[in-house]
């Protein structure tokens, strides 16, 4: 399997955190899934794949429509957090992501682009052992649009001051790679270099 690289054109690299960095989403899935059962809802891999990168609430309102549920975003964020905090420890890095990290930090600016939450993106970049390689991090509180709307990482590229047409996307979502075209960025799916399994059963 070939290594990734750096754009030429590339003066700042920015990061999609989970599924791109760290591969949380088997372990977010899960969570996702011990959470609405209690609501009775049937939360397969499928559902949980086709709304990957979305936001919380957005994730919530989209189920309740889809489900006929009344569900509360803010207690199923509670349930699901409670869940995926108890079992973060399991999220492992993706290597060939978080080796180009390491290799160009101090050397090319870096953000991380997420539409997940500030503190959770910051704790599970801890978890996989880079949280001293980045300082600036675009969550879902920063901006008003989210993936695939570029705001996210247009975000990302002003607090580096690097123009977006010189800023190089790693993600591994539909939505993110969209984000990263409409913003003007190059965008690159690192999921050519490694493979995730949802579903499967980690606790």
């Amino acid at each position: 399997m070939k290594n990734l690289e750096i754009h030429p054109e590339a003066k700042a690299l920015i990061f999609d955190v989970d599924g791109t960095l760290a591969d949380s989403m088997p372990v977010i899935y899960i969570s996702w899934r011990n959470a609405l059962k209690s609501y009775g809802i049937d939360f397969t891999p499928e559902i949980f794949l086709h709304r990957a990168g979305l936001p919380l609430k957005q994730t919530v309102e989209e189920l309740n429509e889809q489900f006929g549920t009344s569900m509360n975003p803010i207690e199923v964020r509670s349930i699901v957090e409670k869940d995926f905090q108890e079992h973060m420890h399991l999220v492992k890095p993706v290597e060939p992501v978080c080796k180009l990290v390491r290799e160009f930090k101090g050397k090319i600016p870096m953000a991380l682009g997420t539409g997940g939450q500030r503190e959770n993106a910051w704790k599970i970049i801890e978890t996989i052992g880079l949280r001293d390689c980045f300082e600036v991090l675009v969550a879902a509180d920063d901006v008003e649009n989210f993936k695939p709307a570029p705001d996210t990482f247009l975000k990302g590229a002003e607090l580096l001051g690097v123009d977006p047409k010189h800023c190089q996307v790693f993600e591994d979502g539909a939505r993110g790679l969209e984000a990263a075209r409409n913003a003007g960025m190059i965008p690159t799916d690192v999921t050519k270099y490694y493979q995730v399994t949802i579903g499967e059963e980690l606790y």
